[in-house]
């Protein structure tokens, strides 16, 4: 349990602006990551549930249809993503929260 310095602490960074403002970036950041996958994904499943045929279509003379690689292109696109959200966590949320960390005296 958190004693009565943590406690200050943990408020006088919660009420400092820069801290503030890098919760935003870094909210605004992972809502457009999420709402990219989720426009994906769903996109896909709507084309599943609309044009079967489409996805079913074969490429080339093989067995393999047009809808595997666009499902892998979805996963893909989801670990692309995460590495962008971590990349940028890495290199620039980390740094202004250890200077933020620093300017407190933690």
């Amino acid at each position: 349990m958190p004693g009565v310095r943590e406690e200050a602490l943990i408020a006088a960074i919660a009420a400092d602006p820069e801290y503030q403002a890098l919760v935003r970036r870094r909210a605004r950041l992972g809502w457009w990551l999420t709402v990219l996958v989720f426009c994906a994904f769903v996109g896909y499943l709507l084309l599943i549930a609309f044009d079967k045929a489409l996805l079913g279509t074969p490429i080339g003379t093989g067995v393999t249809s047009i809808g595997i690689p666009i499902g892998l292109g979805l996963i893909l696109l989801a670990i692309a993503l995460t590495g962008i959200y971590v990349a940028q966590a890495n290199r620039h949320y980390d740094a202004r929260m250890a200077a933020i960390l620093k300017d407190h005296g933690a």
